[in-house]
């Protein structure tokens, strides 16, 4: 079988050390479409590097994203990447990143789960400098056709019942070109910026990255909410719900509650289609 989870769940983490600077966080701030209007003083803090915060998102390409590569590579797993999907993301950073800094990163897979038709595996990548640790992250893959070994079905999403009009709700324009700047932040996946590739995988034209939306929403809950203290995040999640495109809109939902910011995302062009889901950032 291509994934003994048993194997997986047991082997050694992978090590590796990563480095970045301020020119990668403004380029992955960027790739998120922050800078525009350029001179805009919130968005200073951004893209000028005498002002510069972090989002926490960063930490999802940090060291150009090798956590998620290396994981499914780990003993015990053996997949076609063609049956792969990202289903999910957890970052929780344990203090603010610095726009520059040395760490250690390690990989494992945390745990693998029974969906029935197919495998879930949760690639856990954990980071700490001389000062300790700084953030961890949890991707849950979806394997298509690896499930139905009789493992744990693992945890449900948070499926909480929102009230039908939410506290603030904003739109984000996608740029026709923003999964080409973004892409140069690590995921190079030709998904995302080769037409005819885009086709064989059945789409009739590039996607946006799913991990771009993620970002654009915690950048639009802390502008809109936290006044733009990143410091402020303590951990986001969600659970990648369906596809963008270059071009279209997203149409951001918040609803607010005590530390916690619920939040949906849909497509505005296509009839409001879901796109992020089951969404929390937790804030102090």
């Amino acid at each position: 079988m291509p994934i003994d989870a048993a194997k997986a769940v047991a082997a050694e983490p992978r090590t590796a050390e990563i480095s970045w600077d301020h020119k990668d966080v403004q380029l992955y701030h960027l790739g998120l479409g922050a800078g525009a209007p350029a001179t805009d003083p919130a968005e200073l803090r951004y893209t000028l590097e005498s002002r510069l915060h972090v989002l926490p998102s960063f930490a999802t390409v940090a060291g150009a994203g090798a956590g998620v590569v290396g994981g499914l590579s780990l003993p015990g797993i053996d997949v076609d990447l063609a049956a792969v999907l990202h289903g999910g993301q957890t970052v929780r950073v344990h203090r603010p990143i610095p726009a520059e800094g040395r760490a250690v990163q390690t990989s494992k897979v945390a745990a693998v789960y029974d969906k029935g038709k197919a495998a879930v595996l949760v690639l856990r990548t954990e980071a700490a400098d001389d000062e300790g640790p700084l953030w961890t992250n949890d991707a849950e893959i979806f394997v298509r056709g690896e499930g139905g070994f009789g493992g744990e079905r693992g945890p449900s999403g948070l499926h909480a019942d929102l009230a039908a009009v939410p506290n603030h709700t904003v739109e984000r324009p996608v740029r026709e070109n923003q999964a080409l700047l973004y892409r140069l932040s690590g995921d190079r996946n030709p998904l995302h910026a080769d037409p005819e590739f885009a086709r064989k995988a059945g789409f009739d034209r590039p996607i946006l990255h799913g991990l771009c939306t993620y970002g654009m929403t915690l950048k639009a809950v802390a502008d809109t909410l936290l006044g733009g203290e990143m410091a402020r995040i303590r951990s986001y999640r969600t659970r990648f719900a369906g596809v963008v495109f270059p071009g279209e809109t997203l149409r951001i939902r918040m609803w607010t509650g005590d530390g916690h910011v619920r939040v949906a995302v849909t497509a505005v062009e296509r009839d409001e289609a879901p796109v992020l889901a089951d969404t929390l950032v937790e804030h102090s």
